[in-house]
């Protein structure tokens, strides 16, 4: 099938066959893909700067936070996996909610919302990526030169290209070895400071680890609560871009589900294990203060662990990020690939390199946009990228719980037949809906503060000018781009309606193509 067309079925109710899009099937194993999702997170980055924020809203109780925090994303898990069993596509979000919804709504929220997201994080893993790696070899005063990072980071983004238009097999490699490296450095902060806290050397007079960290009804604050369960959204989002790469793993409609809730559950685990070390070797007092708060891992580390393994930890940091800039350099050109191949994005951006099988042409899109993304944005403020990376929760929020919403509205037929599909189909994937829209709300209101994090903007928080601000670029978008691509507009080639996920089956597991057995319910 030529990958720049699509049928649009035998009538406007039922979806056709999905089309081959080039990519090479069966080229990864559930392993893989779970590393590849997993490096996405950056767990080692995310971890260094986000816990001392975690823990300053809401201190010994940032286990409980991050325990929390967990409930919306597994519930949000859950249909992810439903929705890639019913639909795997590269595509993503972009096909389920345009499927569930309409186009309209699979633009903004499938399309809009993860990118703008996406390339704000990636001007930020390019630049902690370039810094990092610049102190771990001890070129501190570059690390300090914002024209050297610059220059870096760029490099780090053209490099992160290169290595996915190789082909994903070689990208899944790069990122097991980049993953093992950052559980070891998390897994060596917890020993030692674990064996510090056991041998009484821990610089904390706090309390000693307690069951009560886990408890969240144990805070009495419950705006720190929220505040960290917010913080709790941005260390775990990235997971989902596993499911970019459904269409090249083996048996795509379970392999990608499964992966998706296995990483979300080792993530869990690395971030409650490593809170708790960190509090109890460290203590409140330490964490947050001025030499830690931003970077929680590498100060704890090098005095948990000594010199040279705390510099290891550096170094997973570094290489943490540049692993997020792989999977994002793999992950998003797909998503681009799916909205060309639907007619959403102009016909070229569907090419795929005839050996290597990748999409070549939306990767080097993405490498030059991401560059001038990554200037830009430090040429309008040193501290600007800072600020944008906190407006990415609000973002998040939004098409993880329009992402849930699109798999109730999708499966609902089935539920009403299917009663014991109920609970993990429908009911976990609204509440996951709910909790986040209630971070968001929560999270929008805080940003708007003028005093949050001491910038604004006319009286008004200037992350929240951000966040919301790039919500409302992305209406504005979205209806202009309408006639540009009228027949992706039209629901001729996503067909808005549902196909209950028991009526496809995949004939060959090495094909790219999901029949519907059916006809629509």
């Amino acid at each position: 099938m030529n990958p720049n067309s699509v049928r649009t079925g035998e009538s406007a109710g039922r979806l056709s066959h999905p089309p081959d899009k080039g990519l090479r099937p069966n080229a990864l194993g559930l392993g893989r893909i779970v590393a590849l999702g997993l490096a996405a997170v950056a767990p080692a980055y995310s971890l260094a700067v986000t816990l001392g924020y975690v823990v300053d809203a809401v201190g010994v109780h940032t286990p409980s936070a991050f325990l929390l925090g967990f409930v919306p994303i597994l519930f949000t898990a859950f249909a992810f996996r439903d929705l890639n069993r019913a639909m795997p596509d590269c595509g993503g979000v972009f096909v389920w909610i345009s499927r569930a919804l309409g186009p309209t709504a699979g633009w903004f929220f499938g399309g809009w919302v993860p990118q703008v997201a996406t390339f704000i994080a990636t001007a930020a893993l390019a630049q902690v990526a370039a810094t990092y790696l610049l102190i771990a070899v001890g070129l501190d005063a570059l690390a300090q030169n914002p024209v050297v990072v610059v220059s870096l980071a760029v490099g780090f983004i053209a490099l992160s290209a290169a290595v996915a238009v190789r082909g994903i097999e070689l990208a899944a490699w790069v990122q097991y070895a980049l993953i093992a490296l950052q559980i070891v450095a998390i897994g060596g902060f917890c020993i030692g400071a674990v064996s510090a806290i056991t041998a009484g050397t821990a610089p904390s007079t706090g309390p000693a680890p307690s069951l009560d960290w886990l408890n969240p009804f144990a805070l009495g604050d419950p705006s720190g609560l929220v505040a960290g369960v917010i913080l709790c959204l941005f260390i775990y989002w990235g997971w989902d871009a596993l499911i970019s790469v459904n269409e090249e793993t083996t048996d795509r409609s379970k392999t990608p589900g499964r992966a998706v809730v296995i990483s979300t559950v080792i993530l869990l685990v690395l971030y409650c294990g490593a809170s708790i070390a960190a509090i109890g070797y460290g203590g409140v007092d330490l964490i947050t203060s001025d030499a830690a708060i931003d970077d929680t891992l590498s100060v704890l580390g090098t005095q948990a662990t000594g010199e040279v393994f705390g510099r290891v930890i550096t170094v997973a940091i570094g290489l943490s990020a540049l692993a997020a800039l792989f999977t994002v350099a793999v992950s998003t050109p797909r998503g681009w690939l799916s909205m060309a191949t639907y007619k959403a994005l102009p016909p070229s951006i569907a090419k795929v390199h005839p050996t290597h099988r990748t999409p070549n042409t939306a990767t080097w899109w993405w490498a030059g946009i991401s560059a001038a993304a990554v200037v830009v944005l430090t040429l309008i403020s040193a501290d600007f990228i800072g600020l944008a990376i906190l407006a990415i929760g609000v973002l998040v929020a939004a098409y993880y719980a329009v992402t849930a919403i699109a798999a109730v509205v999708y499966f609902a037929p089935e539920l009403r037949r299917n009663p014991r599909r109920l609970v993990v189909a429908g009911i976990l994937p609204l509440l996951g809906a709910l909790l986040m829209i209630v971070a968001l709300v929560a999270s929008a209101i805080d940003m708007a503060r003028p005093e949050y994090v001491g910038e604004q903007i006319l009286g008004v928080g200037t992350v929240f000018w951000i966040g919301v601000g790039a919500l409302v670029l992305g209406v504005v978008v979205t209806l202009a781009v309408r006639p540009l691509f009228r027949e992706f507009f039209s629901r001729h080639t996503i067909p808005v309606g549902t196909v209950l996920s028991d009526d496809f089956v995949v004939a060959d597991p090495a094909a790219s193509t999901v029949h519907p057995e059916s006809k629509e319910h």
